[in-house]
């Protein structure tokens, strides 16, 4: 059976770190950590437009679909890896380099919606990055108009349908060890302080009009 799709489309490879990521320093989240970290951030996008390539490319027979090994069971299973590391990296490095503090605008107030304080939020947020293995997100849930602190353990476990993704904390290891070594709390406490809310509310506003 020959049944191929029309050329994929890729995405686009980051070159590099916004410059305003960059002012993290001040906290001790380091350019050399940054830096670093766009070797990973490449790496999924890397993966993610390879995938797409031999998804394009491949005889698609059902005969051939196995759910113990396929083919297109290996790589639909590590698309969802390989995307939702590029897409959580994204958020990560568009709402980091601002002034922390409050939050501010449209979110500042679903936040207060669902959490009945910002400290409340503060103390939930910290708490889901500390019990996440790799990360936490601030998702608006489409379906109530709220917002969600969500956990997550690998690039895509434990999505939410119908969210969109605000805010993204990376808490694997690599996004602080040189800076922090083992103590998470301390990166989690620097990371707070350097949150661009200007950002989230762009990429709110971009969905709720």
């Amino acid at each position: 059976m020959s049944n191929t799709l029309h050329a994929p489309h890729l995405v686009e490879v980051p070159q590099a770190i916004p410059e305003k990521a960059y002012t993290t320093e001040r906290v001790g989240i380091s350019r050399q950590t940054h830096d670093e970290h766009l070797k990973l951030w490449q790496g999924y996008a890397n993966k993610t437009n390879e995938i797409r390539k031999a998804l394009a490319e491949m005889e698609i027979d059902p005969s051939k679909g196995n759910q113990i090994y396929s083919q297109m069971r290996a790589l639909k299973a590590n698309y969802a890896f390989a995307y939702g590391g590029l897409i959580n990296h994204n958020v990560y490095f568009s709402t980091i380099g601002g002034q922390g503090g409050e939050a501010t605008g449209a979110v500042a107030r679903l936040i207060e919606s669902a959490y009945g304080s910002f400290e409340r939020w503060v103390a939930d947020w910290k708490t889901t990055g500390m019990a996440g293995r790799g990360w936490a997100y601030l998702g608006y849930d489409h379906e109530e108009g709220r917002v969600h602190n969500y956990m997550g353990d690998a690039q895509d476990t434990f999505p939410a349908w119908n969210n969109t993704l605000l805010l993204a904390m990376d808490v694997y290891e690599h996004a602080y060890y040189l800076d922090f070594q083992t103590a998470r709390m301390k990166y989690i406490e620097a990371y707070m302080q350097v949150i661009d809310w200007d950002a989230v509310n762009v990429r709110l506003s971009a969905v709720t009009g």
